[in-house]
């Protein structure tokens, strides 16, 4: 057998759902010489990014930290730390990723009901309240930016609501975190978890998590043992927390990606950031529009991130997404579940989020719908959104 090549893959742009590209000093960082996971150095490291961390959430919750795996992780850490065999739990279901909710919490034993609207939709809060009063459930959980379907879920004063009948508040924002505001203590969230390889513009390996108080309560108060050995909070915050102790090998240049992805946040600014994926999103919908082109998720609740457009009819979903990957380097996201082959998701996070990406993929996914026969004026997308890029503040 010969040995395979020295790896060269052709450059992407990652303008997919995640990963996305990585940011220059993230990467740079990566190249950092290791360390051991429990040396002083590592350790000074860790306390470091866990701060930082803290301030993305907006929240002053101790355990916070990442957990050394992908987002999948965190969704897994909160739910089998939280809920116990029987205890009663409300999952709010709008597409692919309360589904799999769905599925962990179903694993862990849950008492499970299930909240439902159409795919690209949003949840009201008065019809969660009333499933709580009824079902009075130890724990909900719902997603914060709903990656398959590109709709943004409003939390602000959900915790509240949850409070009052006793409830635990899971939010995924896997999506959201590093792009539009994520306030756990002013929502008032109990456990959070996200990833590192979309907003805050770091490779895949990482899944910050966060519990606040009532959260840490409730799982000093199990019956029961934690399903999983390695995500049991119990043992990983002994690592992470004053004592550090031993618990596993900490992927050491992951901490140092992440370390360098939240300096940057820091550095632009809570504000400043979310202002920029606004911004891009507006130019970027102004184009698709411009286009004839129509977002799936429900108006006024469209994620500045992640940018899901429905398909026009006729278009061949695979053979697009295969022209712009090989003409133009360019990957989007395909659609998931209920959107299979209907939907294409264009993701722009973390450090895609700039005009020059907005106005490459529109000039692309131009030419890729007029070689299938749909009608658009040429140029229309970038020139509208130039227009929007002109104009605005």
């Amino acid at each position: 057998m010969s040995l395979p090549g020295q790896l060269n893959p052709t450059p992407r742009l990652l303008l997919g759902p995640g990963p996305s590209d990585a940011h220059p000093r993230v990467l740079s960082a990566m190249a950092t010489p290791l360390l051991g996971h429990l040396d002083p150095q590592f350790l000074q490291i860790m306390t470091e990014t866990a701060e930082m961390l803290r301030l993305a959430y907006q929240t002053k919750n101790t355990l916070t930290f990442p957990i050394s795996a992908t987002g999948m992780a965190g969704m897994e850490t909160t739910l089998v730390n939280l809920i116990e065999p029987g205890d009663r739990v409300v999952i709010c279901c709008k597409g692919y990723f309360g589904t799999r909710m769905i599925d962990v919490a179903g694993r862990c034993g849950a008492q499970l009901t299930v909240l439902e609207v159409p795919w690209g939709q949003v949840f009201d809060f008065d019809r969660i309240r009333d499933t709580l009063r009824s079902v009075r459930p130890k724990v909900l959980g719902i997603v914060h930016a709903e990656t398959s379907t590109g709709a943004y879920q409003p939390l602000q004063g959900l915790g509240q609501l949850c409070h009052e009948f006793d409830t635990l508040l899971v939010a995924d924002c896997v999506t959201s975190l590093g792009c539009v505001p994520v306030a756990l203590d002013d929502w008032e969230i109990d456990a959070a978890y996200s990833c590192s390889q979309k907003g805050l513009s770091c490779p895949p390996g990482l899944s910050p998590v966060s519990f606040s108080e009532r959260a840490v309560e409730a799982m000093s108060q199990r019956k029961t043992k934690v399903q999983s050995w390695y995500f049991d909070m119990t043992m990983i915050r002994q690592y992470w927390g004053g004592d550090r102790a031993y618990h596993h090998t900490a992927p050491i240049t992951m901490v140092y990606a992440l370390r360098e992805g939240l300096r940057l946040l820091l550095e632009e600014g809570l504000s400043a950031r979310w202002a920029r994926h606004l911004r891009n999103h507006q130019a970027l919908k102004a184009g698709l529009t411009a286009m004839g082109l129509k977002y799936s998720a429900q108006e006024g609740y469209q994620l500045p991130q992640l940018n899901a457009i429905l398909l026009p009819p006729g278009v061949d979903d695979l053979a697009g997404r295969k022209q712009l990957l090989q003409e133009f380097g360019i990957e989007i996201g395909v659609g998931l579940g209920d959107f299979k082959g209907k939907v294409w998701r264009i993701g722009l996070m973390g450090y895609n989020s700039r005009p020059n990406n907005v106005l490459l993929v529109l000039a692309a996914i131009e030419q890729v719908l007029r070689k299938q026969g749909v009608s658009i004026a040429p140029g229309a997308g970038v020139a509208a959104a130039e227009q929007f890029y002109a104009t605005s503040a």
